[in-house]
């Protein structure tokens, strides 16, 4: 054979990864340009030089005072989170199983070196930036009082050198609380395009959005705290009361900052801990602050921040879209652990991540209230179903369980509306040769879907899968029922003997287990199908990933050109042709306007178009066939002894039961001799806790620690 017939051509596979690699140096050159721009913020270069060319350059009759910080503080990040859904799609069409190896790189910054209350497991590369963003507002903080300093502006007749001082203090220290809101937003943004640029989720960066906001919150307090007294020192407190027709209103500042007190008081651990509905609900007050605070410090100094919130507000208002559809629920089981495993019918075009997350509302329970959980479905095997489970912990889900465990009154329909799934864009465990899962109660969830996604692998995939170890503590001997999530819930074959499991089951309270225990059932319920019920579906319809980067490209082009329209034709003939001019909260006000008109158009186009696709080509709804399904509406129950089947012969060869005692994470994790061990834990902070410091101690550099979890 000529050689040349030997030389293939660049695989489409290849150019992909070329053009992936190029989009990742963009978003660093584009980012690194635009934290340089925080840093030159508060330089005298920046504020008597820079400044006044940006703004003969940039602040048109077409875009007004805001033109500079749109083209410096905005448009790069709106510009990455458009791109970085191109991004994202070719990555999600690529199955590629060594693309870990970067992350692999990282593994050493990613290992814990902080355990301990109130920041929780910080890890090497979370220390580092978080020391650079304290860096940042120290920088800014001191550049600003320098700058300030050296031209002191008297706000008074009379007024003493030091009583200006202490005023520009407290001003510049509501300008570095600002930085803090730059980054707000983007940690609870959950269908976030750049959180999974750097290997995020919004689930596990919750805890970014907590430190931002007590930072902000601190920053602010002072700041109006200082000016209070500044006003009193100086006798001006009526200026407490002025809402400036040409400059910030001092009035919408102090309003903002009440609503925010409300919001910081109801964070506190304790108190959202055993309040956590006044917590979720006083959140909501973020949307009458960012008003407030808007009309405080003006539009041009809101574009510093702008980018988190347009994207945050897109996301919302996707969510919103998605919360008003009924989805299927086809089935549920009620396992003797005081858990209910709720069977909805999917799309099989929408894919998901273990260890992704939904979140759910049920209006006869609470009309209001929706829970986050944990899917313990697999996408690859179980295309049809997406499955999670509700263990009893609260009012809630005890409600639910009543509901549906009642023998006297039969449920043959239950509404359900669903936002998500939300998680990772890849399965990042596989990386591992042993991967160790320890979890505590209800932790197992997550570990579930992980298990089946290493099943999945191990039969289509000629590639090397994890041996995997689950230590899961149990409280009672009851709630080893949860196991019971491994097996099938419908015709899917699978077995777990495929797979290298052990699993070490651990009884904390019990010595052997009961015979009351041995003796429950297990219940299968099936529901009536629906016509307005509908199969769960990605909000965008297959390809989110480039809808959600034509929303968010599409509103902001409209958000530009409807500004630059109110501006050319309606504000500058005001300000430049009359004596009058234009009030300053009017301008905010319609900026706003147009942000939220401007998404909801796009979002709501994007959303109907791909809804009217699916409609088109939707096959009507197949019920799930299960071993234990019951005629719709009517509850069945199977003693345990007759459910043996080669799966459950495989988990219960897999399982051993330990009564009477707790894991020693300790003397396990250390057994460990295997070059790459990941550690995934997902349980009572103790546990995480436990875990994070074993693996972080120094003394087995084969571990490496990751925490799935809400409370951080």
């Amino acid at each position: 054979m000529d050689s040349r017939t030997k030389q293939s051509p660049p695989t489409n596979g290849g150019s992909k990864k070329s053009v992936r690699a190029a989009l990742r140096l963009l978003f660093l050159v584009i980012f690194v340009g635009w934290i340089m721009m925080w840093i030159m913020l508060p330089v005298k270069v920046y504020k008597n030089v820079w400044t006044p060319k940006l703004n003969a350059k940039l602040n048109s009759k077409f875009i007004g005072s805001q033109g500079a910080n749109l083209v410096i503080f905005t448009f790069p990040i709106m510009l990455i989170a458009a791109l970085s859904c191109v991004y994202l799609h070719l990555e999600s069409k690529h199955a590629d199983n060594h693309k870990e190896s970067s992350r692999s790189r990282l593994a050493l910054l990613r290992r814990p070196v902080l355990v301990k209350a109130p920041l929780g497991i910080v890890t090497s590369m979370e220390l580092l930036f978080s020391a650079m963003f304290v860096a940042l507002m120290i920088w800014s903080l001191g550049n600003y009082l320098y700058v300030n300093y050296q031209h002191l502006h008297m706000h008074k007749v009379g007024e003493k050198v030091w009583q200006a001082k202490f005023r520009a203090v407290f001003l510049r220290l509501g300008y570095v609380g600002n930085i803090s809101w730059a980054f707000l937003f983007f940690p609870v943004t959950r269908g976030s395009s750049i959180l999974p640029l750097v290997g995020l989720t919004s689930e596990s960066s919750v805890k970014y959005h907590i430190w931002l906001g007590h930072i902000s919150m601190v920053l602010f307090a002072l700041h109006s705290i200082g000016f209070f007294i500044y006003w009193g020192i100086t006798d001006q407190m009526a200026d407490g009361l002025e809402w400036s027709k040409d400059y910030v209103s001092n009035v919408a500042g102090e309003i903002a900052w009440v609503f925010s007190l409300a919001m910081w008081a109801t964070s506190i651990p304790r108190v959202r801990r055993k309040m956590f509905e006044l917590f979720f609900y006083t959140h909501y007050l973020y949307i009458v602050y960012l008003v407030f605070y808007l009309l405080h410090v003006g539009i041009a100094y809101f574009c510093t921040i702008l980018p988190g919130v347009f994207l945050f507000l897109i996301d919302r208002f996707l969510r919103f879209l998605q919360s008003r559809k009924r989805v299927r629920l086809v089935s549920a089981r009620v396992l003797p652990c005081e858990t209910v495993e709720l069977n909805f019918s999917k799309s099989p075009e929408l894919h998901y991540s273990p260890t992704s997350m939904v979140y759910i509302n049920i209006p006869s329970i609470s009309k209001l209230q929706w829970h986050p959980f944990t899917v313990t479905s697999n996408s690859n095997m179980e295309p049809d179903t997406l499955s999670l489970a509700i263990k009893c912990g609260g009012t809630w889900s005890e409600n639910l369980y009543q509901k549906l465990s009642s023998t006297s009154c039969v449920v043959d329909r239950l509404d359900v509306s669903i936002e998500g799934p939300y998680g990772p864009n890849s399965p990042h465990f596989l990386r591992h040769d042993v991967l160790v899962m320890v979890t505590g109660g209800r932790g197992i969830t997550p570990m579930i879907s992980i298990i089946k996604e290493v099943i999945f692998r191990k039969n289509t995939s000629s590639n090397a899968t994890p041996k995997l170890i689950l230590i899961s503590a149990f409280k009672k001997s009851a709630d080893l029922g949860m196991l019971d999530l491994l097996l099938p819930i419908s015709g899917t074959p699978w077995d777990l003997s495929g797979i290298n499991l052990q699993i070490e089951a651990y009884v904390t309270t019990e010595n052997q287990e009961t015979e009351s225990t041995a003796k429950l059932n297990l219940q299968t319920i099936s529901f009536k199908p629906n016509d307005h019920d509908e199969p769960l579906t990605a909000t965008l319809g297959p390809n989110s990933w480039l809808w959600l980067g034509v929303v968010i490209t599409s509103s902001f082009i409209m958000f530009l050109l409807f500004l630059g329209i109110l501006t050319r034709y309606y504000i500058y003939p005001i300000d430049k042709n009359t004596e009058k001019v234009y009030h300053y909260s009017g301008r905010a006000l319609w900026d706003m306007f147009f942000v939220c008109i401007c998404i909801a158009a796009a979002a709501s186009g994007a959303f109907l178009w791909n809804k009217k696709n699916l409609s088109a080509n939707r096959v009507q709804n197949k019920d799930i066939v299960t071993p234990t399904m019951a005629p719709a509406g009517l509850t069945t129950e199977y003693p345990n002894q007759e459910l043996e089947s080669v799966p459950r012969q495989s988990l219960a060869q897999a399982t051993n039961v330990h009564y009477g005692s707790r894991p020693d994470l300790k003397n396990i994790l250390f057994n460990f001799k295997d070059s790459n061990v990941g550690v995934l834990v997902c349980g009572p902070k103790k546990m995480r806790h436990e875990a994070a410091r074993i693996c972080s101690s120094g003394l087995a550099e084969n571990l490496h620690f990751e925490a799935i979890s809400f409370n951080w």
